[in-house]
């Protein structure tokens, strides 16, 4: 809380105009103060200020001047004086403030100020004064004034006095009682305002009224009964019958404002006593809540009802669980009534009340230990639950099942065995074909396997599969169920149960021998697999584990891991679960909670991984074996089951194993020089299995974390052998996996460091001999070191800085983003290290005798900056981008001088006449725009926009579009104007075309808000694809995607995805496109295709002869039908009719010129001027028509079915720019065909095939 002097200071020095008066006030009071003598005490302060009220109330009228800046300043002064000097003046200050309180019209700053004033004098009150009546002047009248104020019209009025009384009961005065002696008076003056506006409501209702004016009141009558609940611990103890029948009778007007508000206020109350204090009065809440019980059929007031039960008990579940655990049975006989009712809501109430009382009301000790009489109760509820399912319910079946699985969950092992008679009925429902909850009875199956144990379970309901019993119905669908839920059990269970099932089902299959396999046989065999996909479940945390794990059953897995690979997941898994989930309970810190989770304690959790480390040997060998006879694909669980295994295997058989597999690899070494050169011809489509020294260094790996430190020296010799065998990249990128690999655990982090010196030299000696599909991993490699890099030995990250900078334009997507990882991890090393030297001399190829450098950022940019004197352009691009990604990332750490050179640098590159130099310059110089500081950039506009502008006119490896993306960005970051000023005459076209897009751009979206179309809604999906602004300013261009997946590779961004939408299909409308076909490539287009022209019928006329009589309008009934592409005029005289009359054809404007319509679509763009003489040559040739015309009149899609009538082709889009038009071809008589009598033409006019539209994807 702020002092008074810190409140002062802030009245001294207002932000506001309305302040000013009040400082005045305030400069006045501590003036008067000073010629007194007097200190700026609070005392002093409270006796000017109130001296000041009384002065300006004098008159009996409030001075609207003085008046609310002297209360605001009293206001702020009251907490801070002495309670005796407050409670002395409280009759004259409550006499001062009584008459603003009761103004009608005065101002609601100035009612808050005098409620806080009222607040403060109320606290200092000691329980004396609270005992004078309400008819006197004292605190009670007050109160009561605060309690009008609490249901005012207005909202901070109104919040401000609720708040005041919320302060005030939760401070009682010291008294033996734990309620506020107000508490009373507030609570009957609640209940008083909230029953009269109640009354009202229901009188408007039953007059059929509207009652929108009494709802306002009304809630704010229920929000002063919910503050005053809060506020005194629940509700005044007398009046708590009262309260909650008016709620409830609220709550049943159907109102869900009113409902939900009664409900906060039965949410207040519970909380309010549920402490230790307030307590006390819970029992007696609800008991009255349960006499206030509806009528069964009451389908409004019953759930609201139901819901305040059960969060009442769930609170004194948490106050007096005992007591609550022994109510349980009769509350839920009373609560199960319910679901018989014919009501839906009704019964999904009562559901979720006992599913609560459940979850919430039944103790951890009852679970643990529980007593004799605990064991009834728990009978009780179980019988209760069994009635559920009995005929009366069935309506309810539904919500009985979610009842029944909550009871299960939280019985956990007691429901075993009150609870089996449930699971019977459930899995006897089950069976029954004709029953539709399947998929329920199901949950409640697998909540009772989960809860009792699958041998409980399968003790009443049997799967009958291997002997069925005559009339006892198969239960394979169990199957599955075991497999989803059982955990925690007993081991041994499955042995007797499941293994002789397995080898029962799988001996039918053996049985059949060579034959085709029938439908009974592949039943059989999936009957296998689900039965030991059950195993995982019976090996997560067995009761049994070192009684039922023994070497029998150790030798059965093995076996099913050599002879059967379609089991090798389920069994790899169920070793795994084994150790991990042993592993979880021995390293739980809290174990208040654990017995109860597990039944498993952390000591037995931590004898059974000693015991399970008795069989990791020969278990290994096992998993080592059947890991080199499995292909890559598969070894992952495999990999995993290993790896689990090697962590608990005792240290002295661990180094026995890799001092094996060690000279196991280096035979195999040996053996495979010999062998490679026979090899390499040999080339097969086939999967082919690894070879054995690419298995055998999986295995080194995945043993290194667990290694001692004895056996690190020959682990990095092996790595020392492999990594320089170029000739093997496989091996060599799996040597350098050791490093991170050990950067995982403590021991392999304490060996990077004593071996750092060691490590760094066979980096830095490996450097010629890396093969490239091991570059990645030799980056993760370096960056798992970098961290355990000592102060001293710096050097090391400028003397592997430029394989780093060159591995940036690697063509791996891969090893290019682990480059520019390890770029930012190595800056932020030395950023860490700042100050410490760096011996350069130690570096390659640097002189000997060179002076340390201290490390910084501005060092580390220095030294990547070295790379642009490359001698080739490869290296000089390679630094730049690396450049661009560094700056990227310590843009704001770094120097701005070292910006502002580096800027100018790369504007000198961008004169470069290398495309790849140019190119990464480009990316570098969007990565400035977007990201340096505006006065920065400014003044590198006038020469970096030039030397842009000269890529411009680049068409070769996207450089149009990406400087075109440029000049957007620096036009949204500097503005229209600095970029034209800076742009040459020659290229300002460009800006300008960005201006208008932009501009029509807006004008479109302005228009589709107003129209209210969908183009509003899918402009917000594209806005929700970025998840920041800077993604969207980033990547929201739609000229040069192209570019963007490299830029955002460079700054760290994950890829985008490819907009969907660019591909499509154009299809016939009788036949879907056959993807299959070689030809549907010829179909996929990469525009969106306009829609084809639907052909049509025409008639056309003819004359005695038999001649067509092309043109004119006729009726006649005689004429003959023929198939025409689109309507009359699509034909090929309609080409020429549309071109003379369509929107496109040429008008006479201003000065007899003609002009031509350049639109697409609705654009309004500009329009193209033609002079007489080319309209003069362009009618020549449409009356011509010959072949080799540079276009007809025809706009696209109007035009001829294939191609069009000349060579070539029609306008595109109005443009006149003429394309190469289709073949003549065979056409309908409309379309160029030679009538009877007629003398043959040279040059058909219209040529083109009828009835086949030309397919928009084609050129």
């Amino acid at each position: 809380m702020a002092t008074l002097e810190e409140k002062l200071d802030k009245i001294r020095s207002p932000n506001l105009q309305s302040q000013q008066q009040t400082k005045v006030i305030l400069s006045a009071v501590e003036e008067t103060l000073k010629e007194q003598n007097t200190q700026p005490t609070p005392t002093g302060y409270f006796a000017a200020l109130l001296a000041l009220l009384n002065q300006s109330l004098g008159s009996g009228q409030v001075n609207n001047e003085l008046t609310p800046s002297v209360v605001y300043l009293l206001d702020v002064v009251t907490p801070f004086a002495p309670q005796p000097l407050l409670r002395s003046k409280f009759t004259q200050i409550l006499t001062l403030l009584a008459p603003i309180l009761l103004l009608q019209d005065a101002e609601a700053p100035l009612i808050k100020s005098s409620i806080g004033c009222l607040e403060s004098l109320l606290l200092a009150q000691d329980s004396a004064a609270w005992k004078l009546p309400a008819s006197e002047i004292s605190p009670r009248r007050a109160v009561a004034g605060l309690l009008h104020l609490a249901v005012d019209h207005r909202p901070k009025v109104r919040k401000r006095a609720q708040d005041a009384l919320r302060k005030v009961l939760k401070n009682p005065p010291p008294s033996p009682s734990t309620d506020h002696p107000a508490a009373d008076l507030c609570a009957e003056t609640a209940m008083k305002s909230l029953n009269e506006v109640a009354n009202k409501a229901a009188l408007s209702r039953k007059q059929k009224k509207p009652s929108a004016e009494h709802d306002p009141a009304l809630i704010h009558a229920l929000q002063l009964v919910k503050t005053v609940a809060l506020a005194s611990g629940g509700w005044p103890s007398t009046n708590i019958e009262a309260l909650c029948e008016l709620l409830l009778s609220i709550a049943k007007t159907g109102n869900e404002h009113m409902t939900m508000a009664v409900f906060e206020i039965f949410e207040m109350i519970f909380e309010g006593m549920a402490d230790e204090v307030s307590s006390s009065k819970l029992p007696r809440l609800l008991e009255i809540i349960s006499e206030l019980r509806p009528s069964s059929n009451d389908t409004q007031l019953l759930p609201p009802w139901i819901a305040i039960l059960s969060r009442g008990y769930d609170v004194s579940a948490q106050m007096e669980p005992e007591d609550t655990f022994q109510k349980l049975p009769d509350l839920f006989i009373l609560v199960s009534e319910f679901m018989e009712s014919p009501s839906h809501n009704i019964r999904i109430s009562a559901s979720e009340c006992l599913i609560s009382f459940m979850a919430n009301c039944i103790p951890d000790q009852v679970i643990i230990e529980p007593s004799i009489y605990d064991e009834k109760v728990i009978e009780k509820i179980a019988k209760i639950a069994e009635n559920l399912l009995s005929v009366k319910y069935q309506a309810a079946w539904m919500e009985s099942f979610n009842v029944l699985g909550a009871i299960f969950d939280a019985l956990k092992w007691r429901a075993n065995p009150m609870m089996l008679n449930v699971a019977r009925t459930v899995g006897e429902l089950r069976g029954n074909e004709s029953f539709m909850g399947k998929k329920e009875a199901d949950e409640v199956l697998g909540k009772a396997t989960r809860a009792m144990g699958p041998e409980s379970v399968l003790s009443v309901l049997p799967l009958n599969l291997v002997k069925p019993q005559k009339g006892q119905p198969g239960r394979a669908w169990m199957l599955p169920i075991l497999r989803d839920y059982t955990t925690n059990t007993n081991l041994q269970h499955f042995k007797t149960e499941f293994i002789p099932l397995s080898e029962a089902m799988y001996q039918r299959v053996l049985d059949n021998g060579e034959a085709a396999k029938t439908m009974e046989i592949k039943i059989y065999e999936t009957l296998v697999h689900q039965t030991w996909s059950i195993l995982p479940g019976y090996c997560t945390l067995p009761l049994d584990l070192t009684v039922a794990f023994d070497q029998a059953f150790a030798e059965i897995l093995a076996n099913i891991l050599y002879k059967q690979v379609d089991l090798r997941l389920d069994v790899c898994r169920a070793l795994k679960a084994l150790v991990e989930s042993n592993q979880t309970v021995a390293s739980i810190e809290d174990e208040a909670n654990l017995l109860l989770r597990s039944r498993v304690s952390k000591e037995d959790a931590q004898k059974n991984l000693t015991y399970l480390g008795s069989f990791a040997g020969n278990l290994l060998a096992v998993l080592f074996n059947v890991y080199s006879q499995t292909l890559p694909q598969s070894r992952g669980p495999i990999l995993q089951t290993i790896n689990a295994y090697l962590s608990i295997t005792p240290e002295k058989e661990l180094v026995e194993t890799f001092d094996r597999v060690s000279t196991m690899l280096a035979s195999s070494l040996n053996e495979t020089n010999g062998e490679k050169t026979k090899e390499k011809g040999q080339k097969s489509k086939e999967p082919q299995m690894p070879s054995t020294g690419q298995t055998l260094m999986d295995l080194v790996i995945t043993m290194s974390a667990y290694l001692p430190r004895q056996s690190f020296g020959p682990l990095f010799n092996i790595a020392a052998l492999i990594i320089v065998r170029a000739d093997e990249p496989q091996l060599q990128k799996k040597a350098y996996k050791l490093i991170p690999r050990l950067a995982e655990s403590k021991t392999g982090k304490v060996a990077l460091q004593e071996r750092n010196a060691e490590l760094q030299n066979l980096i830095l000696s490996s450097a010629e001999k890396v093969s490239v599909p091991a570059r990645r991993d030799r980056l993760a490699a370096i960056a798992a070191l970098i961290p355990f890099i000592p102060e001293n030995e710096l050097h090391f990250i400028p003397s592997v800085l430029s394989e780093v900078v060159i591995c940036c334009k690697e063509n791996n997507e891969k090893a290019r983003t682990s480059a520019f990882e390890l770029l930012v991890l190595m800056g932020q090393r030395l950023a860490e290290l700042k100050g410490k030297p760096i011996n350069i001399s130690k570096v390659p190829h640097m002189a000997k005798g060179a002076a340390p450098v201290s490390a910084s950022v501005e060092e580390y940019f220095t030294m990547v900056s070295a790379g642009l004197a490359g001698n080739t352009p490869h290296m000089i691009s390679a630094s730049i981008t690396a450049l661009t990604r560094i700056l990227y990332e310590f843009r704001e750490t770094v120097d701005q001088g070292v910006l502002s050179d580096l800027v100018q640098t790369m504007d000198l590159f961008l004169t470069s006449n290398n495309r790849e130099i140019v190119k990464s310059v480009l990316g570098f110089v969007k990565v400035c725009v977007i990201s340096l500081p505006t006065e920065l950039m400014l003044p590198r506009l006038p020469t970096m926009i030039p030397n842009l502008m000269v890529w411009a006119h680049e068409h070769k490896g996207h450089f149009r579009a990406k400087v075109r993306h440029i000049i957007e960005r620096m036009v949204r970051r500097f503005g229209f104007e600095p970029v034209n000023r800076n742009c040459p005459e020659a290229d300002r076209k460009l800006i300008t075309n960005i201006r208008k897009t932009k501009e029509r751009s807006k004008r479109r979206k302005d228009a589709a808000k107003e129209e209210g179309d969908e183009g509003d809604q899918q402009n917000g999906k594209r806005r929700s694809r970025f998840e920041s602004e800077y993604d969207e300013a980033l990547y929201s261009s739609e000229e040069s995607d192209a570019s963007d997946d490299s830029d955002a590779e460079v700054l760290g961004k994950p890829r985008k995805a490819q907009k969907g939408g660019s591909t499509y299909i154009m299809e016939d409308e009788d036949e879907p496109l056959d993807l299959l076909d070689r030809k549907a490539l010829a179909s996929i287009s990469s525009t969106k295709p306009g829609k084809l022209r639907k052909a049509g019928r025409t008639k056309a006329r003819t004359d005695i002869d038999g001649k067509l009589i092309l043109g004119g309008d006729d009726d006649n009934d005689d004429a003959m039908v023929i198939d025409t592409p689109g309507g009359g005029e699509e034909g090929g005289v309609g080409a020429y009719v549309a071109a003379l009359k369509s929107k496109d054809v040429g008008r006479r404007g201003r000065g007899g010129r003609l002009k031509f319509s350049n639109k697409r679509g609705n654009d309004d763009d500009d329009e193209m001027d033609v002079d007489d003489k080319d309209v003069s040559a362009i009618k020549t040739q449409i009356s011509r028509g010959g072949r080799g015309g540079r276009g007809s009149a025809s706009p696209r899609g109007q035009g001829f079915s294939r191609g069009g009538g000349t060579r070539g082709g029609g306008f595109r889009g109005g443009n006149m720019r003429g394309g190469r038009g289709g073949r003549s071809g065979r056409g309908g008589i409309a379309n160029g065909r030679r009538g009877l009598g007629q003398e043959k033409r040279h040059g058909p006019a219209f040529a083109g095939k009828v009835g086949k539209p030309k397919s928009p994807g084609r050129r």
